[in-house]
This record gives structure tokens, C-alpha cells and sequence, in this order.
């Protein structure tokens, strides 16, 4: 059996993904880059090698937005790799001033690529995580679900589909609520994994500086707002050190069904019933508070959409 650990990152090719699989590969890790874009993300695998001087860097395609492209990915991975040991779901959408999209199996294109696409990546690569001594899944989550201190924050699930019907959309909205499902995700795959022995984990992401060439993807009258924020947010090598340590280090071997913060602390639910404004901004402006959803049955619901959507 290969001791190197065996490392996928989706969205490695760029921003945190891209410095998280560096860090990997400079610790002598055996990395899978799970990239859309392979001709851009050559480049970068071949800078990752000659930076690092390990070999062990694969490239692999993978639109984690369509349910096809995940199939196929894991069909390869799962024929030339006998065992998996750490998944980093780091990939995600989010576009200011998007209009309504689809994903190739219409769904919403938002909760595609981060809530569904990465439960069935998950589900296809668990066999393979249950043959590591130490398996170990990581969540790329955003300080964003803080809207959900809001009591009157909610899910438009009516949205998930292309007969959404007269109710308005907002892409910054659906990324807001992506990220809140993954969370519960998270605690729900944590449950239903222990048995496993594979733990399940989220880390809560303030930002990281963009680049050049991400700031140039997005909407004109957005990219001053990006590099302003630019001025103030940790480069993302700071987050992906962050995701290193998570999935590595002792100190997290037995923990699971958790959502850490930028300092690595466990976050805690909030109170579910708000006594006034001022504690809510306390709550809003704190770092070791995540929202406790009070819908009990949302969880569940987006557990069973998980199955249904994939065809599970």
C-alpha cells in the first residue's frame, strides 16, 4: 500500500484550492487536482511539481456541477486508486449579478456545484474512504450563512429548479443558503458515516485575496468592490494551511460533525431565540458562533432532496 497520503481538492487549480494543493504536495502527499479547466490547470499542476519536487501531483477532470462529469471522475479515480484519504470539497459558484442558471442536470446552478455535486462525489468515493486508516473529509464553508441570524432567513427550495414559478432570484441569496446546506450536510454526513470511521468536517472561510485573473471573471461594476477587499482579506495560502492542518493533525483524528473558524476553533450553535438587536450583532460580528437553523426538519429535507436528485 502507497504510504503517501492520498489527497483530492476540488477546485485545485486556483485561490485556496491551488495553495492547499501546493502545501499537500510539498509535504510529499500523493494530490488528485479535481479540475473543470484542464488545459489552464496543466500549467499549474506542472508549476505545483517543480515547486515541491514531488511527482505525485494528478490531474483529473471534474465539472463538479454536472452529475455525468462527477460519474466519470470517480469511475477513473476509483480504477487507479485503491484507497482515498482525504477529500477537500473546495470548489464552489458564485457570480455576482448572475442571472438564473442551470446546471447540465437542471438544477439551480449554485446549489449544484455546492451542495449536490459534492454529496455525490462524496457517495461515489466512500468505499474508497473507508479503506483509509484515517479518512477524513473537508467542507469549504463562508462566514456568509450569517445571514441566518436573521429569524426570517430561509431556504428557497422552490428555487433548485428550472419551474421556480414568479419568485425573484438572487445568486448571492443561493450562495448564501449553498453554504448554510452544506453546513447541515456536513452534520448530517458525520452521523451517517461514523460507522465509517470516515470524519466529516467544515471550515468557516472569511475570504482570501483574489487573483488577477479571478477578479477579471466577475461582473465590471463588482471588480473594485474585489479589489478593495483585496486590501484587507489573508492570502489564500493563509486558509489552505488552514485545511492542511484539519486533515491532518492528531489533534482532529477523532473529531467530526464540526465547524471550525479561521483560528481553528470549534464554533458553536447560536441560540435559536434572539433577545434584541444588539445580541444579534454580537452574535453577527463574533467568530466562534455559527447560526442554529430552526427549521429541525431542513436537514432532513435536503438529505432526501440529496438522494432524489442524484438518482440514489
Amino acid at each position: 500500500m502507497e504510504n503517501r497520503r492520498i489527497v483530492i481538492i476540488t477546485g485545485a487549480n486556483s485561490g485556496i484550492g491551488k495553495e492547499a494543493a501546493q502545501r499537500f504536495a510539498n509535504e510529499g502527499d500523493h494530490v488528485i487536482m479535481a479540475c473543470r479547466n484542464i488545459a489552464f490547470s496543466r500549467k499549474v499542476q506542472h508549476d505545483i511539481i517543480a515547486a515541491s519536487g514531488n511527482d505525485h501531483v494528478d490531474l483529473l477532470e471534474l465539472d463538479v456541477s454536472s452529475f455525468a462529469s462527477i460519474r466519470t471522475f470517480c469511475t477513473t479515480f476509483n480504477s487507479q486508486y485503491k484507497r482515498l484519504d482525504i477529500l477537500i470539497h473546495n470548489a464552489a459558484y458564485f457570480n455576482h449579478g448572475e442571472p438564473y442558471r442551470l446546471s447540465p442536470d437542471g438544477i439551480e446552478l449554485t446549489f449544484a456545484t455546492n451542495v449536490f455535486g459534492p454529496y455525490l462525489l462524496t457517495s461515489l468515493l466512500r468505499d474508497r474512504l473507508k479503506q483509509s486508516e484515517d479518512p477524513r473529509i473537508l467542507h469549504a464553508g463562508s462566514n456568509i450563512i450569517k445571514h441566518f441570524f436573521d429569524p426570517k432567513q430561509t431556504f428557497d427550495l422552490d428555487l433548485l429548479q428550472e419551474n421556480h414559478g414568479t419568485k425573484s432570484y438572487s445568486v448571492y441569496k443561493m450562495y448564501c443558503q449553498s453554504k448554510m446546506a452544506l453546513m447541515l450536510l456536513t452534520f448530517q454526513m458525520a452521523e451517517v458515516f461514523a460507522d465509517d470511521g470516515i470524519k466529516v468536517n467544515a471550515l468557516q472561510i472569511n475570504g482570501a485575496k483574489m487573483s488577477k485573473r479571478t477578479i477579471q471573471k466577475v461582473k465590471p461594476w463588482w471588480r473594485p468592490i474585489a479589489w478593495g477587499q483585496n486590501l484587507f482579506f489573508p492570502p489564500p495560502s493563509y486558509m489552505a494551511d488552514k485545511y492542511f492542518t484539519i486533515c491532518t493533525s492528531d489533534k482532529y483524528k477523532q473529531t467530526t460533525g464540526k465547524l471550525f473558524n479561521d483560528k481553528l476553533e470549534i464554533m458553536e450553535p447560536s441560540p435559536t431565540h434572539y433577545p434584541g438587536f444588539f445580541k444579534q450583532m454580537k452574535l453577527l460580528l463574533g467568530s466562534n458562533v455559527y447560526p442554529a437553523y430552526e427549521n429541525t426538519n431542513i436537514r432532513e429535507k435536503l438529505w432526501a432532496l440529496c438522494k432524489e436528485l442524484v438518482g440514489e
